[in-house]
């Protein structure tokens, strides 16, 4: 019961901000969708890193690690921490430039004056909200895991939930938390957002080390905290302490996941929050240390997890792992506190909410309808509507659950198919709208295909190709992650479509290159 109040007391204070920034609001459509463009650069970090750091992190991390060892770390940390600085260096600066001189507040109004096309948008639009979903599902699952383990026993008094060990049940944990990101996303808009994300990632980050601190002490038993790492980790076995599990073909290709970063609509919104060029100095320093803090405590958590001394039963899911960790050595209030941190991270999802009735709003409604037939007002209803619908959605979904990183590695693999469209649309004059909506078309095509044939997602092994094919001599083609698969298909039929097709007018570079 006292996880369960400190808990409260969190989805509480989120509300008290969500208030808050409703308070400060303008009104304007511009204020709810990017904040007027007002953040500076620590605030602007701080909500990048939250809104990325999903509970695909947390999480995700540590129920991979528990199950393939450290080597986990190496597959999105380090490649996560540089990539996504080269693309908040290569693609945000450039687009948060041309958004603040065009007036952009999402990425499909970008790519439809960039490509003088309706269309693009129309291909889009239905492809990037499935997607969006598919990412928030990481948080609503994660949080509903979280919170029903580490509050088991609260309700034995009364006898409620037997089901759930006389803890709040998934799914309604679920839904409370998705309800309190609802209320803060519709009040507050992305400033009220912005500021839930930025004491999210202090929480997180903060109660993360404490979590990493308190666990090796437990696990290891002495009064040097160095030593008590060292024995957790030795009480591990040796391949959970290598890359043994993971096989290199698979190893390499996760590189290709971190560049879905520069096509999030939920990230590409937080770049036009943007005071100024300047501010995205801070993220690109300061990001790959925040991801190295961060992911280093919680794949040491599921590596120790695997040991039999840690007290988590054999078996437990992924998604439980974190949290059975703090149920079995951390106090009724410390348990509440990390518990607290955690939700933290997977309440993050609540930028890809209000990123995907922004598009809903501005990319259709406002784009189809006569200008200026709607006020700011009747914008941010529309917005409001569509993103009570999607996270109904949303909701529905997560009832049926899936690893959490495993949902994440789909949705990652589909951002990352449309990298080459954003890419050459800033760095490459001869891509043509034919050549943009090819790709489009033919990342929407491979994706589907794969994730069908995994099971929906179920099959965590699944790789393409799934036995290796021989080429010239010595030479085959590994099983790996359907991400390459998507990228290589998607580049192809970009730059070939292009090459075929009628350049773009000068008109339409003139606005978006300088000689």
């Amino acid at each position: 019961m006292t996880q369960l109040l400190v808990i409260i007391a969190y989805l509480l204070l989120m509300l008290v901000i969500g208030y808050a920034a409703n308070r400060l609001s303008r009104g304007t459509a511009v204020d709810y969708f990017v904040a007027s463009r007002s953040l500076g650069p620590v605030l602007l970090l701080l909500s990048l890193f939250s809104t990325t750091m999903t509970a695909f992190a947390l999480v995700g991390s540590t129920g991979r690690a528990y199950t393939l060892g450290v080597g986990v770390y190496g597959l999105l940390a380090s490649a996560s921490g540089i990539v996504h600085s080269l693309c908040f260096f290569l693609i945000a600066v450039p687009l948060w430039s041309l958004g603040k001189r065009h007036g952009y507040t999402t990425q499909i109004q970008f790519f439809r004056d960039r490509l003088d096309s309706d269309w693009i948008g129309v291909l889009l639009f239905p492809f990037l909200v499935g997607l969006v979903v598919s990412y928030a599902l990481l948080g609503v699952v994660g949080s509903g895991a979280v919170v029903s383990n580490v509050t088991k026993g609260a309700f034995a008094g009364c006898g409620w939930f037997p089901q759930s060990a006389y803890g709040v049940p998934a799914p309604i944990a679920s839904a409370v938390v998705s309800l309190v990101v609802f209320v803060y996303v519709i009040f507050g808009g992305m400033r009220g957002t912005a500021w839930a994300n930025a004491l999210q990632t202090v929480l997180f980050m903060s109660f993360g080390v404490v979590t990493f601190v308190v666990i090796a002490n437990s696990l290891g038993g002495t009064d040097d905290f160095l030593e008590n790492v060292r024995q957790a980790f030795l009480a591990t076995s040796e391949a959970q302490r290598s890359r043994a599990k993971i096989p290199k073909p698979l190893f390499l290709s996760f590189l290709f996941i971190p560049l879905s970063v520069a096509m999030f609509p939920h990230v590409f919104q937080n770049w036009l929050t943007a005071r100024s060029a300047g501010a995205f100095k801070w993220p690109i320093v300061g990001y790959p240390l925040m991801i190295m803090a961060l992911w280093l405590p919680c794949v040491s958590l599921g590596v120790w997890a695997s040991a039999p001394s840690s007290g988590v039963p054999a078996g437990t899911s992924e998604n439980q792992v974190l949290a059975a960790l703090v149920h079995q050595h951390a106090g009724p209030l410390l348990a509440g506190l990390l518990t607290a941190g955690v939700l933290a991270a997977s309440m993050s999802f609540d930028s890809q909410i209000i990123a995907v009735g922004t598009m809903f709003t501005e990319d259709v409604v406002v784009h189809y309808a006569p200008a200026g037939r709607f006020s700011d007002r009747q914008i941010i209803v529309m917005t409001r509507l569509f993103i009570t619908a999607v996270l109904a959605v949303t909701l529905a979904l997560s009832l049926f659950p899936r690893a959490v990183f495993d949902l994440g590695l789909w949705s990652f693999s589909g951002f990352t198919g449309l990298f080459p469209l954003v890419y050459a649309a800033l760095y490459w004059r001869r891509l043509t709208a034919a050549g943009a909506m090819a790709s489009v078309a033919a990342t929407v095509a491979i994706w589907s295909v794969l994730f069908y044939r995994s099971g929906f997602g179920q099959n965590a092994k699944y790789a393409f190709p799934e036995s290796p094919i021989p080429l010239v001599g010595q030479w085959v083609v590994p099983p790996m992650l359907p991400v390459v698969t998507i990228l290589c298909v998607s580049t192809a039929a970009l730059v070939s479509v292009s090459l075929c097709t009628p350049p773009p007018s000068s008109g339409t570079l003139s606005k978006f290159f300088r000689d």
